[in-house]
């Protein structure tokens, strides 16, 4: 742990009109670098995905994972006073994020335009599902639906069903991209003293993750088969079932790795010359009777067993984990990557972020309460106690 306390970006502001995940987990790892993120949310409920289950404690998984070292204030941006109160939050920020249904922020006079004129400094970053302009500008979006846009669905999954991802990868890739994207235009702002626009779009995030499949099947060519857990064009590269009635992943890069494979971990050098095997084309060609052959040799040992046996011939291999195995993971615990914050229910276990930095600690503070902070920003801002009065006897905050 570093005795360094200063974050690269300490002294940063970014104010948040912000819901559901891509905008959240890009602000909170704004935050996990030094920032102080005011999140804007609607008095009473707050952002909705607080509610989209009640897994940790009662409160909602992804609203944990994407919130943590926030100041939420409650504002109902429809409210006469709310505009000022933007505006003096503004002032002061570096940076704005949204991703509020598509022109709501224009209507709002929060376009990159308006508030550029007055805010020269102000960095803008817009996140939707399809972006400014064309034809799906207006589309509602959703993390499924552009994963199935994107042509994710598509190669994802059995041969006789496509497939998801288990979790929210598309806002996974949109927020990724608006946090690195908005650290870009921190630097250009120190060369030029002016802030930019982004403009962030879901289905351009994830079209790019899917240029392999993509450029496979360039010009019309076939693409990638659903292969299910396994990879569609190496083999055995996959899932494979263990005596003890577990599952290891294993996978084969080379024909070198082939030969050691049949050698030292199936105990039967012989298959590795066989002529239906003999090239990854071949064995992807007759994946279904090699796999037979597998299964029948890794069905009389354990899952340690099979690993170890991996592990001595130097082929890359992983277990399934469940999500409980994932908490316990050994190599997780030995490189100390679980820590704690706070929350409206208590502690919380919380993964450090990837990618340490030796000069400093990421910042790990509580996730907020709905308007938790909202009476001391507003004093900050230098609202009265009286202009508070009304604003909260107006449920306008």
């Amino acid at each position: 742990m570093s005795t360094i306390t200063v974050r690269p970006l300490d002294g940063i502001t970014v104010v948040s009109l912000e819901h559901a995940i891509a905008a959240p987990f890009c602000t909170r790892q704004l935050a996990d670098m030094g920032a102080r993120v005011i999140k804007v949310e609607r008095p009473g409920v707050g952002d909705f995905a607080r509610k989209y289950d009640e897994r940790t404690r009662g409160m909602a998984s992804h609203f944990v994972w994407t919130n943590r070292s926030k100041e939420s204030l409650t504002l109902d941006l429809k409210h006469a006073q709310a505009a000022p109160i933007l505006d003096a939050l503004l002032e002061q920020a570096d940076v704005l994020v949204q991703n509020l249904a598509p022109g709501a922020a224009a209507r709002m006079g929060l376009s990159f335009e308006a508030l550029h004129a007055r805010f020269p400094k102000l960095i803008v970053c817009d996140i939707s599902g399809y972006g400014e302009g064309g034809p799906y500008e207006t589309k509602k979006a959703y993390d499924l639906l552009i994963q199935s846009e994107s042509g994710f669905v598509s190669v994802t999954g059995s041969p006789d069903a496509p497939a998801k991802a288990g979790c929210s990868i598309a806002d996974i890739a949109a927020g990724s991209y608006a946090y690195s994207g908005i650290l870009n235009a921190l630097l250009l702002r120190n060369k030029t003293g002016l802030g930019s626009h982004l403009d962030v779009s879901m289905l351009e995030s994830m079209v790019e993750w899917m240029s392999f499949p993509m450029y496979y099947a360039f010009e019309g060519a076939s693409p990638p088969p659903r292969a299910g857990a396994a990879h569609a064009t190496i083999y055995p590269y996959g899932p494979f079932p263990v005596g003890d009635g577990s599952q290891v992943m294993l996978g084969l890069q080379n024909e070198r790795e082939w030969r050691i494979f049949c050698e030292k971990v199936l105990n039967q050098p012989a298959l590795a010359s066989e002529a239906d095997f003999s090239s990854n084309s071949l064995r992807v060609a007759n994946r279904d009777r090699l796999r037979g052959l597998i299964v029948e040799a890794f069905s009389k040992m354990s899952i340690d067993q099979v690993v170890q046996y991996l592990e001595d011939a130097g082929i890359a291999n992983a277990r399934v984990n469940e999500m409980k195995d994932v908490w316990a993971h050994p190599q997780l615990k030995a490189r100390n990557r679980w820590t704690e914050v706070g929350s409206p229910v208590g502690k919380l276990p919380a993964l450090i972020p990837p990618g340490t930095n030796n000069q400093f600690d990421a910042r790990m503070d509580p996730i907020p309460d709905v308007g938790e902070h909202t009476r001391a920003i507003l004093k900050e801002l230098g609202v009265s106690d009286a202009t508070l009065a009304v604003l909260e006897a107006d449920k306008a905050i």
